[in-house]
């Protein structure tokens, strides 16, 4: 087992007036990096110089977190409460209520208009979640598990005619559908530009106390950090593994995911109805709008291929796997057009008696650090990073300004035991 050995700081001496700012670096600029780079800037106490560096080669949500489907709820497929999944639902709303006041005043300069408008120009759709029910021997375990739910994410068990009420034309092999109306569909790169202004706009609310910068580099080897910073936090996802000092070292496996963008045309007659929920099941379709939707997602396991782009074929051979299987739940999809697809790759983190949960820790001695840094990891979100992101960063911000790994919870940090 692999113990945290920590370089010392206390509460109280974050607070001394004449010592120099604190320095924290944070590499990656997704999920996880920019929800730990926001808590650093508020749970920090006011009066502390502290600075955030987040670096990352192509800016807020250019990797996997950036070209995800969005989907946001905190039960798992076959509804059960995931774990932690009140704290995990409540922060995450909190963080979206942040973002979306934060672009409310300030989201036209140059910077945010700086993503692809094909994939979406809003940035929270507010219509719900359905999953129609398609396998017998799990519907009384779903239908059990509905009435458990949590009361701000209330999950309603409906027949096909409340269903087809609310998507025409769906259908149900077993006359039976869970509806989450409390869920949504989140914009990833909107939202994350969006953190990203909120935490410039409280960085300049410090009165010069705090300071944050995106630094457009990537960061080859963490040990090149370690004279310049108090901190450093590895939030780089899948690429974790890229990194010298960590190559094969995390119980981590790799998954590419595409998902296509499909268009109706305005010729064609059945559009998505402007109140309707999104769908999950075998794929999902994400709605963005009446004519827009995203369709998801592939599973390419150990792929290291992390670009987002997709070539014409991997396109083609995407499309084929995933229309069947949204099909087979909203036949109208025969009717949509191909308009594009992104891909991500994805940190998928090990399967425990609590499902499939992040990786966090102190890896000072995993990567041989010296004396006056510490160095943290924040990977393997896998398909839950939206729901995920806001609960885990707070803890993580409040464990590296305290330098004390035992303020993570241990079911996430218990990868360490397996290395010796």
């Amino acid at each position: 087992m692999i113990t945290a050995v920590l370089h010392p700081c206390s509460s109280a001496s974050l607070s001394l007036p004449n010592r120099p700012p604190l320095r924290y670096a944070i590499l990656g600029a997704g999920f996880a990096g920019i929800s730990v780079a926001w808590h650093l800037l508020k749970e920090s106490p006011k009066e502390l110089r502290l600075s955030v560096d987040v670096y990352d080669e192509v800016g807020i949500g250019g990797g996997a977190s950036g070209v995800s489907g969005g989907l946001l709820h905190p039960y798992s497929p076959k509804g059960k409460l995931l774990w932690h999944g009140a704290e995990c639902w409540r922060e995450c709303l909190e963080l979206l209520n942040v973002a979306e006041t934060a672009a409310s005043s300030s989201y036209q300069s140059t910077e945010n208009r700086d993503f692809s408008e094909s994939f979406g120009n809003f940035m929270v759709r507010r219509r719900g979640i359905l999953r129609p029910a398609t396998n017998a021997k799990t519907l009384d375990l779903m239908s059990d598990n509905a009435r458990n739910c949590l009361a701000s994410c209330v999950v309603e068990t409906i027949d096909k005619d409340g269903a087809q009420n609310l998507v025409p034309n769906l259908y149900l092999p077993l006359n039976c559908a869970f509806y989450f109306p409390g869920a949504m569909n989140v914009n990833p790169h909107r939202y994350l530009q969006a953190l990203f202004l909120a935490c410039r706009s409280s960085a300049k609310t410090s009165l010069g106390r705090k300071n944050i910068t995106l630094v457009n580099k990537s960061i080859t080897d963490v040990l090149e950090l370690e004279g310049g910073y108090d901190a450093v936090v590895i939030c780089l996802g899948s690429k974790v593994d890229f990194l010298p000092g960590l190559t094969g070292k995390l119980p981590l496996r790799t998954c590419r995911g595409v998902i296509t963008h499909m268009q109706l045309h305005e010729s064609a007659r059945g559009s998505y109805p402007d109140d309707g929920p999104s769908i999950l099941s075998d794929a999902w379709l994400a709605v963005q709008g009446p004519r827009n939707l995203h369709m998801g997602s592939t599973w390419e396991w150990q792929s290291r291929n992390y670009s987002s782009d997709v070539p014409a074929e991997e396109a083609s051979r995407a499309l084929n796997e995933l229309l069947p299987k949204a099909s087979a739940v909203y036949p109208d999809i025969e009717k949509w057009e191909f308009a594009g697809a992104r891909a991500g790759l994805r940190a998928m983190p090990p399967v425990t008696s609590h499902g499939s949960l992040p990786l966090l820790g102190c890896v000072n001695q995993l990567i041989g650090a010296g004396q006056f840094c510490n160095f943290w990891v924040f990977s393997g979100l896998g398909s839950r990073g939206l729901l995920y992101h806001a609960w885990l960063g707070k803890l993580m911000s409040k464990a590296v300004l305290s330098c004390n790994e035992e303020l993570l919870p241990s079911e996430l940090t218990s990868w360490k035991k397996n290395r010796q």
